[in-house]
């Protein structure tokens, strides 16, 4: 009764959860153009996600898993269905999930057989793994209404069944850990507790073994997705997308939206984009967006590009931005690899590379 009371009250005072406000890029956020002088390693038709054994950097491309070399990527397995997250495991395996229903487990990147396969009907998206302990995988599951490539579709209909999955492999069981989230999108372990992307919410959440759950990171002015680890200790976190106070306001009309949902091409609705300035049916063009015929870096942002570096506590330390007028966004993995941060641009279809040496520079001037 108290949070019925409580959440009609934000409603009609423009509080809390109902506020259309979206903070700033500000102190360690501060905006700047790094991503885009990144290398790009490659250009691939569907780029997913990305691991690392410390020796050698895989890449999920549609079906295809590749290993990428200093000159050019292997494609190495091929399955039958696009992958949705990636993994290795410190016996030298690796985990796949497979259209984000069924995660299967490998001996090693170019085995021929699976050692285990979970297609439990309780997996809908899967979409970011990591290695838990004592023979375990960790697993954010985004939604169980919406599939992984209706990431959109879930933000408009505020989606909040996101749930954190971890998969026994050697029992070969699958338990759920956490549920009621907003779009669980990213996972990584920090000592005792299990960091968590909670997307539609804009923050991440530490979750405690007995269940319990606390802001690590909160209010972004992000998207935030996949997490990996930073070789000197701390986190990579990505941001597949900005939010706007048009978005967020579409997101509390909602007779307005559930008509543009059930009338408006997809491609074109009031949403992020993993991409933007390819049609003139985009929502979100005129003066607000260019001046002269020139992009304006700080207007509004349909698609942005981010990675977040944050130390073992889980505060941001800097960040690497493709602004408004880049290129390089749909940032959705970044993993650091003998001296340099490689990351996937979903929005362009590139793999980037960024040496940290590059990074420190950039960053001082």
């Amino acid at each position: 009764m108290i949070a019925a009371l409580k959440g009609f009250a934000e409603r009609v005072l423009g509080r809390g959860e109902a506020t259309i406000t979206v903070p700033s890029f500000d102190g360690a956020l501060k905006p700047n153009q790094i991503l885009e002088k990144a290398e790009t390693v490659g250009q691939f038709e569907a780029p997913e996600d990305l691991a690392t054994d410390g020796r050698s950097l895989y890449l999920a491309d549609g079906p295809a898993l590749g290993r990428v070399d200093a000159e050019r990527t292997t494609e190495i397995r091929r399955f039958d269905r696009a992958i949705t997250a990636l993994c290795c495991l410190p016996d030298g395996g690796i985990a796949v999930a497979l259209d984000g229903s069924e995660v299967v487990v490998l001996a090693s990147p170019s085995a021929s057989a699976a050692v285990s396969g979970f297609k439990d009907s309780s997996l809908n998206a899967v979409n970011a793994l990591a290695a838990g302990p004592a023979g375990t995988l960790l697993a954010t599951d985004g939604s169980t209404a919406r599939h992984a490539q209706q990431w959109v579709r879930d933000l408009m209909e505020r989606g909040r069944t996101g749930r954190l999955m971890r998969i026994d492999i050697a029992h070969h069981r699958v338990s759920t850990l956490a549920e009621g989230l907003q779009y669980a999108f990213g996972v990584a372990v920090s000592g005792d507790d299990v960091l968590v992307s909670e997307s539609w919410r804009h923050r991440l959440v530490a979750i405690a073994p007995d269940g319990s759950r606390r802001a690590v990171l909160d209010h972004l002015p992000v998207y935030p997705s996949r997490l990996s680890p930073a070789a000197s200790g701390g986190f990579w976190l990505t941001a597949f997308a900005a939010r706007t106070q048009l978005v967020e306001f579409v997101l509390r009309e909602n007779a307005y939206r559930r008509r543009m949902m059930k009338e408006i091409d997809p491609r074109y609705w009031i949403a992020p984009k993993l991409k933007s300035g390819q049609s003139f049916l985009e929502p979100m063009q005129g003066a607000h967006i260019k001046t002269m015929g020139v992009v304006k870096p700080w207007a509004p942002p349909r698609s942005y590009g981010l990675v977040i570096r944050l130390d073992a506590s889980g505060v941001p330390m800097f960040a690497l931005h493709s602004r408004v007028d880049g290129v390089n966004h749909g940032i959705v993995a970044a993993v650091e690899l003998n001296g340099a941060l490689y990351a996937v641009a979903k929005g362009p279809g590139r793999l980037l590379r960024l040496p940290l040496t590059l990074i420190e520079q950039e960053l001082q001037a």
